[in-house]
C-alpha cells in the first residue's frame, strides 16, 4: 500500500519528507526497552509458556501446518536470539478433550528460529476438523481447530471463507478478527497482506492518534525488528482467536518488509543508512516464515496453489518479489513490456494454473487491485486526500504505478489468455487499497461494458488501516456519499465502492456463485466493537460480471 499518512498534518499541507516525520512522538517510546512490548502484560514468569497462541495453515485433503511460538524462558522474548534449545511435541486429534488422538510428535525450538515451531501434518482426513496443542515442560499450549481441504476429486457442495488485509496496530483494535473467529462456520480465512506495518511510532496514519503503541517503537529493519513486531502482532487476543478458529491462507504485500517494495528496494527504506535492501528484504522474508503457518512454494515467496475439490482452486501471489521499481507517473514506462510486476516465471505458473484447471472457479489471492482505476472528475478537497490513499499525483493522473495499473502489460497478457482460452469464473479477492470494491475486471475499460469482462474482482476493506474518511478526518460515510458516485462515473466496471469504513469480508461458493458479504465495525477504536453486514455481491458461474445481491448468505 503507498504511504498516504505518515504524519498527522492535514490532507490539504504535504507531508514531511520521511526521515523527519513524527520526531516528537517517538521521543519518548524510543526510552523504553525495545522488547518489553513484545510479550504479553503476563510476562513470562512460569516457562516454558506459549504467549503466542497456536495456529494452523495452508490445509491440505491430508494434512495441515501448525504452528506456535515457545517461550521457554523469561529472557528468550521475540527477537532475543536468547534461551534453551527446547522439545516442543504437538498432539492432534479429532475432538477438543484429545480423547481421540490421530497424530503427535515432536521438535526442538531453537534460538535460530526465534522459538517458533511448525508441525506439518500428514495423513489426516480430508475435509475433517481437527484439535491440536502444542506441550512443552509439563505445559500445553491454548489448543486450536484446524480443517483439512476437501479431497481433490470430492463434489463439494460450498465453501466460505474469512477475507481480511491491512492491519495497524496503532490505528485500532483487531475486533474484525474477533467476530471472524466467532462464527465457527469457516473452512479457512484468507489474509491478502499487510498482516503487520514496518513504520515506527506514530509515523504511520490513525487520523492523527495512535490507539495503541507497537513495539518496537522504532521502524523494524533487523531480523531481530521483525520478530519483535511479529511476536507483538500475535499478543492480540482477537488475532490469536482467530488463528486458533480456523487455519490461515496468507500472503504477503509491502508492508510486511517495507512501503512499496519491490525486487530492489523500497520507497521505506534508505539505502545504506538503513543497511542494504537485499540484507533488510531476507530479514523480513525470515521472521514472516518464522511467524507465519505458511509453506513457501517456491522458496523464499507466498505465491502457492491450494485445492478445495472440485469446487475451486485458490492460487496465491507474490507481487512484491519479483516487480520491477514502480514507473514514474506520466512517462508512459506503465506499459512498458520489459517491465513486470510478477515476474516471467510467476505469470507462466499463473496462466498454467488457470489454463489446466478443472474446478468451478478459479480463485486468486492478489494483493493489489487488478481491476483498472481512474480518478475522474472529482472536488479538490476529495481529489487530494484520495491521490494521498491511492498514491496518485494530486493532479489526477489515472494511474496508481503500485498496483496493476502500473503494470498494463502483465495486466494484459493475463486477461487475454482469460479470453483467449475461454476460462470462466475467475475471481480475483485483493486488499491493499483501504477500501471496499466490487468489480468487473474489463478486457478493455476504456470501451466498457461494450468490452468484455474477463473476470470479476472483489477487493475488502481494511481490518484498521486508515481510509478516506479518516484522512479527511471527517464522519464515517461522509466522504463515500460524495466520491462513490464519482468514482463509479469513471468506471463502469466498478459496481460498488466503500472508501470509508473498516472491516472484512465472508466470500460464499457455490457451483452456481461466488458471493462476498461485506462486514463493517463499529468503531475501530474500540476493543469491543461490534460488526454488522453492509452489502453483498457476487458473480454467477459462466457471467464473469458483479451483480448486487440483497442478503447475506
Amino acid at each position: 500500500m503507498t504511504s498516504r499518512h505518515r504524519s498527522h498534518t492535514s490532507p490539504d499541507i504535504p507531508a514531511p519528507r520521511r526521515r523527519t516525520v513524527v520526531k516528537a512522538a517517538a521521543a519518548g517510546a524510543v526510552l523504553a526497552a525495545p522488547l518489553a512490548g513484545a510479550l504479553p502484560a503476563r510476562a513470562a514468569a512460569e516457562t516454558p509458556a506459549f504467549l503466542h497462541g497456536t495456529a494452523s495453515g495452508d490445509p491440505l485433503p491430508d494434512g495441515i501446518l501448525l504452528w506456535t511460538r515457545v517461550t521457554p524462558t523469561a529472557e528468550a522474548t521475540p527477537g532475543s536470539g536468547l534461551g534453551p534449545d527446547t522439545e516442543v511435541s504437538w498432539t492432534v486429534a479429532t475432538d477438543r478433550a484429545f480423547t481421540h488422538v490421530v497424530a503427535r510428535g515432536s521438535t526442538v525450538a531453537t534460538a535460530a528460529s526465534d522459538h517458533t515451531v511448525k508441525a506439518d501434518v500428514r495423513g489426516l482426513a480430508p475435509a475433517t476438523d481437527y484439535w491440536f496443542r502444542f506441550s512443552a515442560g509439563g505445559t500445553d499450549s491454548p489448543a486450536g481447530r484446524a480443517r483439512t481441504a476437501p479431497a481433490a476429486d470430492a463434489a463439494v457442495p460450498g465453501l466460505r471463507f474469512g477475507v481480511v488485509s491491512c492491519a495497524n496496530w496503532e490505528a485500532g483494535y483487531f475486533a474484525a478478527y474477533r467476530h471472524l473467529a466467532a462464527r465457527g462456520d469457516l473452512d479457512a480465512w484468507l489474509h491478502l497482506g499487510d498482516y503487520l506495518y514496518e513504520y515506527g511510532a506514530g509515523e504511520y496514519g490513525t487520523r492523527g492518534t495512535s490507539v495503541r503503541s507497537h513495539a518496537p517503537a522504532h521502524e523494524i529493519v533487523s531480523l531481530a525488528d521483525y520478530r519483535v513486531r511479529h511476536g507483538h502482532y500475535k499478543t492480540d487476543p482477537d488475532l490469536q482467536a482467530l488463528h486458533a478458529a480456523a487455519p490461515v491462507v496468507a500472503i504477503w504485500d509491502d508492508h510486511e518488509m517495507a512501503n512499496d517494495s519491490w525486487s530492489g528496494g523500497a520507497e521505506n527504506h534508505t539505502e545504506g543508512a538503513e543497511g542494504a535492501w537485499s540484507a533488510r528484504q531476507a530479514a523480513a522474508k525470515q521472521a514472516y516464515f518464522e511467524w507465519m503457518p505458511v509453506r513457501p512454494a517456491v522458496a523464499g515467496t507466498t505465491y502457492r496453489r491450494l485445492r478445495f475439490g472440485k469446487l475451486a482452486d485458490l492460487s496465491l501471489l507474490d507481487l512484491r518479489s519479483f516487480r520491477s521499481q514502480q514507473a514514474s507517473l506520466g512517462d508512459g514506462d506503465v506499459d512498458d513490456p520489459d517491465r513486470t510486476l510478477t515476474g516471467r516465471a510467476q505469470l507462466d505458473w499463473l496462466k498454467a494454473g488457470l489454463a489446466s484447471s478443472d474446478t468451478t472457479w478459479r480463485l486468486v489471492g492478489n494483493s493489489v487491485m487488478i481491476a483498472p482505476f481512474a480518478v475522474g472528475s472529482l472536488s479538490a478537497e476529495l481529489l487530494k486526500p484520495l491521490a494521498q490513499l491511492l498514491g496518485l499525483p494530486q493532479e489526477g493522473l489515472a494511474v496508481n504505478t503500485d498496483q496493476w495499473d502500473g503494470y498494463t502489460d502483465d495486466r494484459r497478457e493475463l486477461l487475454a489468455h482469460l479470453r483467449s482460452n475461454a476460462i470462466r469464473n475467475t475471481v480475483f479477492l485483493t486488499g491493499d487499497i483501504h477500501m471496499a470494491w466490487a468489480n468487473d475486471v474489463p478486457v478493455n475499460a476504456g470501451t466498457y461494458p461494450l468490452s468484455a469482462s474477463a473476470a470479476t474482482e472483489f477487493v475488502v476493506a481494511s481490518v484498521t488501516s486508515d481510509n478516506l474518511d479518516d484522512l479527511v478526518q471527517v464522519a464515517e460515510g461522509t466522504v463515500s456519499a460524495l466520491a462513490s458516485p464519482v468514482i463509479r462515473a469513471a468506471n463502469r466496471h466498478v459496481h460498488w465502492v466503500d472508501t470509508d469504513r473498516h472491516g472484512y469480508g465472508v466470500l460464499d461458493i457455490t457451483a452456481e456463485r461466488a458471493q462476498m458479504d461485506y462486514y463493517v465495525l463499529s468503531d475501530r477504536t474500540e476493543p469491543g466493537a461490534t460488526a454488522s453486514w453492509s452489502r453483498s455481491y457476487r458473480t454467477r458461474s459462466g457471467t464473469q460480471q458483479v451483480e448486487r445481491t440483497y442478503d447475506p448468505v
